[in-house]
């Protein structure tokens, strides 16, 4: 079946991708660094569809959209530690891989640790606003693909298998977030994407200054 698809700058556009989500479907959304696809973090068939579509063995796994960062405390535990990642570099393209609570589904994340990522996209952080808060997301791109930049990607590459695409056309940056493991001292740089290392460790302190 080919998915609907909707303009980013219609008037319904945040009603239609609701009522997808809510009938527990996929929808495709354009995000600051790529398109993701997203669903409910409570819809457990939409969540193992995701696995699905993208497998767990390149690496990939579902994380957490989150608009504001008041949301946080629902699904994870910032270390101290860690929270000079999360002042410096959201809303942006990094994703902190951290402590999970219970809120979380299982089929989300890995183990006890969940992905948060606030995208700094307006339209994203509308989507998740409307959502409860908190979108469910990976790439929307098959296992060893590149990351969809624009709607048509998304479609040459899913196709049936999203419900509805967000056309927002070309994403800003390109490529998918950096992602940082803060659930160990010192946290560990997992993905290098749009912020380097240097900039990772240089916000966190670990980086000397040459006398």
């Amino acid at each position: 079946m080919t998915p609907r698809i909707v303009r980013a700058e219609e008037p319904n556009v945040i009603e239609q991708a609701l009522a997808v989500w809510r009938a527990g479907g996929l929808v495709a959304l354009p995000t600051d660094t790529v398109y993701g696809l997203s669903a409910l973090p409570t819809c457990t068939e939409a969540l193992r569809r995701m696995g699905q579509i993208k497998g767990r063995d390149d690496g990939a796994f579902i994380a957490l959209l989150l608009a504001d960062p008041e949301e946080l405390p629902r699904f994870a535990i910032l270390p101290e530690a860690a929270r000079p990642l999360a002042e410096r570099f959201w809303p942006g393209p990094v994703t902190l891989m951290l402590p999970r609570t219970e809120a979380v589904r299982p089929e989300i994340g890995e183990g006890p640790r969940v992905g948060i990522r606030l995208p700094a996209l307006p339209l994203a952080q509308a989507l998740i606003r409307a959502a409860g808060g908190a979108l469910a997301a990976t790439s929307a791109n098959l296992p060893g693909h590149p990351a969809a930049r624009n709607a048509q990607e998304v479609l040459s590459q899913l196709g049936p298998e999203v419900d509805l695409v967000i056309d927002g056309g070309w994403v800003s940056i390109g490529s998918a977030s950096t992602v940082v493991d803060c659930t160990r001292w010192p946290p560990v740089v997992v993905r290098e994407g749009p912020v380097s290392e240097v900039d990772i460790r240089g916000a966190l302190g670990l980086i000397r200054r040459e006398l």
